[in-house]
């Protein structure tokens, strides 16, 4: 058994998910900006009401990491670490841009070899927090901070079908969206409901994180938007 809370803040989306043995007994969410402090413990609190689960059940707790908003990676790490301290549970970190690949994958049906799954997360402007990955979920390029142009990923569009995916995908639809190697996917939402595989594979290594230590992946350095007058 591995009766895992699962935490996902890195966008405007709020969701949490009660999984055990990988496979999800309930989950709830909002996409809402701003909305995570307030709904957290709220719909942790509902998970547990909702499945008869107590809190002591838990063998861990699995939080989404980062790259993301700075905002919600600190709001969702910081509940996760609270609740391990709490109860005494190893804390599990997964990638964000890992966890939405996965989801991908398990929610879709590919046709073809030659395709790359292209996760995007919303940062400033044209730039976006993004990886790419082969079908099967490996990493083929390294997470990074990219602002997009004409020229992104045209080496790797000359032989590949590339679906872009995520809050950011919607900067590619000008720049690259008459490319016929090219699917932008809108309706794909971030959820804690994703982490669930790779938290219960986690798991069974023992593959925890110094809970004390431990910090959201930010990518960036967080910059203070100006307040208005």
């Amino acid at each position: 058994m591995s009766l895992i809370l699962q935490i996902e803040t890195a966008t405007t989306v709020c969701s949490v998910a009660l999984a055990d043995k990988g496979s999800v007994l309930a989950y709830k969410e909002v996409e809402q900006r701003n909305a995570h402090a307030e709904a957290i413990t709220i719909f942790i609190d509902e998970l547990f009401k909702t499945t008869g689960k107590s809190y002591h059940q838990l063998d861990a707790i699995a939080v989404s990491c980062g790259p993301g908003s700075y905002t919600g990676l600190r709001i969702g790490v910081s509940t996760a670490k609270g609740l391990c301290f709490a109860l005494d549970k190893p804390l599990i970190a997964i990638e964000t841009l890992e966890a939405m690949t996965t989801g991908m994958i398990v929610e879709n049906t590919f046709d073809g070899n030659s395709i790359l799954l292209c996760p995007m997360i919303d940062a400033r402007r044209m730039e976006v927090f993004t990886a790419v990955f082969d079908r099967n979920g490996k990493k083929i390029r390294p997470t990074s901070a990219e602002i997009l142009d004409e020229n992104s990923y045209s080496d790797l569009l000359q032989t590949n079908r590339m679906i872009f995916f995520g809050d950011g995908a919607w900067k590619c639809q000008e720049i690259l969206g008459t490319n016929p190697n090219v699917q932008i996917i809108t309706s794909f939402t971030n959820s804690a409901r994703h982490l669930s595989k790779m938290a219960a594979e986690k798991y069974q290594a023992n593959d925890f994180v110094d809970t004390a230590y431990f910090e959201p992946y930010y990518l960036k350095d967080f910059i203070a938007g100006k307040k208005s007058v």
